[in-house]
């Protein structure tokens, strides 16, 4: 989830609703790091000045580069209350739902792929997944 998550924010970053993106993470860290709050607004802003600039130049590996940086910091805010994770999908779909027409953001796609031989079982979803097994 940390990984989709970074990528849309990061791609909100360099949209018009970046301020509502900006506010709702930084929300979600006062929530649940209420110290480091005010420094990840800060590194958010860093960030978003980096990737307009990225963009402008067309550095799409700096872009994806900066994506992994978030990607840690939204994984280990998700260990530290995992129950965010339903708040952090709210505020991006909240953001989504406010581009412009025409200035959607995709979802980022998961490929999943397995082999199996034998008797062996894969299980394999692109969000929650509950196995009961008898």
């Amino acid at each position: 989830m940390a990984q989709t998550a970074s990528a849309t924010v990061v791609a909100l970053m360099a949209t018009d609703v970046w301020q509502h993106t900006r506010d709702g993470i930084v929300g979600l860290w006062r929530r649940v790091r209420p110290a480091q709050a005010e420094e990840v607004g800060n590194d958010l802003e860093v960030t978003r000045a980096e990737i307009l600039a990225a963009r402008q130049e067309g550095d799409t590996l700096g872009e994806q580069a900066l994506a992994g940086e978030w990607q840690g910091r939204l994984r280990r805010l998700l260990i530290a209350d995992p129950d965010i994770a339903q708040e952090l999908l709210r505020v991006l779909e909240e953001s989504r739902a406010l581009l412009p027409a025409g200035e959607e953001i995709p979802a980022p796609v998961v490929h999943l792929r397995a082999e199996v031989s034998g008797s062996g079982r894969v299980y394999q979803a692109g969000r929650d997944q509950h196995i009961t097994e008898r």
